[in-house]
């Protein structure tokens, strides 16, 4: 019998371990947590039976579970896989098997929800289905678990069907965004802290997904990735350390959320996060030191078996913390509650009560932290200052003024999210105007002065082995067809102010008002289409195509003269804008609703304009510094040629002056 064949059941044994492992942990962790938090517990008024209440959790469970093989393989195979190799398709069979499960406890889970919610008689009658169809089509929570398991059906689909670079790449966003209607559910919707709660879910279990999943397709793999083991588990490891990061700093937000004060963590719901915490520290420790430790030995038989015996302890580890998630999601926090009456017009429409007047000390002192953002710009931070310190201990230098425009851009970012703009732009209109502007002009100004493409192309090693990492994706975004279109200079352009007329004098602007995801919508739009004018303009970044200068100034002209118009628009408007938003948030201080949405018009007229004045005296700078690079390249020519051109012109003009004085004597006879 061949070595092949005796290996064979056991890493078949392996394999069925590592998720035996998963699924026995994690029913042990959410039986546990329903017990400690109550979370089964009978309901005071329409209590739909024991079997919902316990198979819920569950069901559940097994869901995050499938999700998280649906995510994390598809990640792991983008950033660790060899295309078009078995172990590239035995990732993309993962997923699609994890998307088949996820649909149908999606499924399930919608109408364990629906049971719970109405308590209905279960029957086979017209009227249960009536019901039934009213819930998935009519109301908030059963619409969000229809897409989500419509999503489901699609990425599995996808999954099984697609098997190339980037067809996958599209699924693995799919299934991202799959995760979105799963944030907006359970207590996430009902805290005071909705936005908080609801992006630090979202985070969270896209962070965790991330991380279980990967884990499961390493334990699937094991050592027939194509790739080396080593080389994958270190791969799998980086994203790890993201998705960690990313899983602890949404935790905490969403415990903020939760917890009014610290005595509060002694109740079951706090006794159940705390364990989450400890469950989350050990995988962290455990994730430290076979990375520092085992993966550089793993080709060695002994590490390597001290290396899977880890793996299986973290598996387990996960399965406990997926466990008490579930059942975490079944528990009451011990505050956020909204009260169902004495409500203020300000928290019926925003979930959170009017704020003290928008006095000068508060543009330093209050605070409204988007957490999602928070998160982008700390991993902006930090990967831009990683890239810098890696070209350093090489020899090579980079700039400090973009390091540094760089880090400003960044820290503006998370000041106009998460400081006294985010903290006031639903309430006046002025206040969103401005970030708006801030957003759409003066970030992404900084941001591109940074030149963070060149930086991770210098910085980024490049790989051998077929696989794509973060250099060979980013070259390809960079000369994808889609980007040809995007950056060329008349699009861009053409994105940066057509979208802002159609998003204030359009539904858009109520959409992001009213609604969560259209205020995150708003806030990624605005920055990238900004970010995509200004490269266009001035950006040391690669890009196809770029207008020779005197185009760039009459483009930049042209829409300085649109924007002002706008600003214009805004302030000559007789009616208000949002009127049941701005005008209905019973606010008794400011100025009134049509006075704050005249200053906001000459805001996006006056202040707006600023940014775009200085992107055109960089604009001449440049062109400026064009024109005496190319003068002095022509006297090097010159002097390397000794005037060369020069006495050859004059030689020719010398020739036709004579040609033309014999043309003149031959007329004179």
């Amino acid at each position: 019998m061949s070595a092949r064949a005796v290996q064979t059941p056991n890493r078949s044994a392996y394999r069925a371990a590592g998720v035996g492992i998963l699924l026995a942990t994690g029913l042990i962790g959410v039986l546990l947590a329903l017990v400690i938090g109550g979370g089964a517990a009978p309901l005071l008024l329409q209590d739909p039976g024991p079997f919902v209440r316990w198979a819920t959790p569950i069901v559940k469970l097994v869901m995050n579970i499938a999700a998280a093989a649906m995510l994390g393989s598809l990640v792991l195979a983008l950033f660790a896989l060899r295309s078009e190799e078995k172990s590239f398709d035995t990732a993309l069979n993962t997923a699609s098997a994890g998307a088949a499960v996820f649909t149908v406890t999606a499924g399930i889970s919608g109408f364990f929800t629906f049971m719970a919610a109405f308590n209905p008689q279960l029957s086979a009658e017209r009227e249960f289905g009536e019901q039934l169809g009213r819930f998935l089509l009519q109301l908030p929570l059963g619409q969000s678990w229809l897409i989500t398991t419509i999503m489901g059906s699609v990425i599995t689909v996808l999954a099984f069907a697609w098997r190339t670079w980037t067809p996958t790449l599209i699924t693995a966003i799919l299934a991202a965004a799959s995760f979105l209607p799963l944030a907006t559910q359970g207590h996430s919707g009902e805290l005071a802290g909705h936005n908080i709660a609801v992006n630090s879910i979202l985070l969270h279990t896209i962070g965790a997904a991330v991380w279980l999943g990967g884990l499961l397709l390493v334990v699937i793999l094991r050592d027939r990735s194509g790739v080396g083991t080593a080389r994958l588990v270190s791969r799998y490891s980086s994203l790890a350390i993201a998705a960690f990061a990313v899983v602890a700093i949404s935790g905490l937000a969403r415990s903020i959320v939760s917890f009014g004060d610290i005595s509060q963590l002694w109740t079951p719901y706090g006794t159940i996060l705390l364990a989450k915490v400890v469950l989350l520290v050990g995988m962290g420790l455990l994730g430290a030191w076979y990375r520092l430790r085992l993966i550089p030995r793993l080709e060695g038989a002994g590490a390597a078996r001290w290396f899977w015996m880890l793996v299986l302890c973290e598996v387990a580890l996960m399965g406990l913390a997926s466990g008490a998630a579930a059942a975490l999601a079944r528990t009451p926090p011990p505050t956020g509650e909204e009260a169902a009456f004495v409500q203020t017009p300000a928290e019926n429409l925003t979930r959170s009560p009017l704020p003290p007047e928008f006095t000068i000390d508060r543009w330093f002192t209050a605070w409204d932290i988007d957490v999602l953002w928070l998160v982008a710009a700390g991993f902006g931070l930090f990967l831009y200052l990683a890239g810098v310190r890696r070209l350093r201990l090489r020899g090579d230098r980079w700039p400090i003024h973009r390091t540094a425009f760089w880090v400003l851009g960044m820290l503006m970012l998370l000041w106009v999210t998460g400081g006294p703009i985010n903290a006031y732009q639903e309430y006046l209109f002025s206040v969103h105007m401005l970030g708006h502007m801030m957003l759409s002009m003066a970030i992404p100004l900084l941001l591109v002065s940074g030149a963070p493409v060149t930086l991770a192309l210098r910085a980024i090693h490049k790989r051998d082995d077929g696989t794509r990492g973060g250099r060979e994706w980013i070259m390809w975004a960079v000369h994808s067809p889609f980007s040809k279109v995007v950056t060329h200079p008349f699009v861009a352009a053409g994105i940066f102010i057509l979208s802002l007329w159609a998003f204030y004098f359009t539904d858009l602007v109520r959409w992001s008002m009213f609604e969560h995801l259209g205020h995150e919508w708003m806030v990624a739009h605005f920055l990238i289409s900004g970010y995509l004018f200004v490269l266009s303009l001035i950006g040391a970044d690669p890009v196809p195509y770029r207008l020779p200068y005197p185009g760039r100034l009459i483009t930049l002209i042209a829409i300085m003269a649109m924007h002002a118009f706008f600003g214009v628009a805004i302030m000559m408007q007789e009616g208000l804008m949002v009127a049941d938003w701005f005008g209905s948030m019973g606010r008794t201080w400011g100025p009134s609703p049509m006075e704050d949405q005249y200053i906001g018009g000459g805001i996006a007229w006056s202040i707006g304009e600023i940014p775009t004045l200085i992107l055109a005296i960089t604009v001449a700078i440049q062109w400026s510094r064009s024109d005496t690079k190319l003068q002095k390249r022509r006297d090097r020519h010159a002097d390397r040629t000794g005037e060369a051109e020069l006495e050859e012109y004059n030689e020719k003009l010398a020739a036709l002056a004579e040609r033309d004085l014999r043309q003149a004597q031959r007329e004179a006879r």
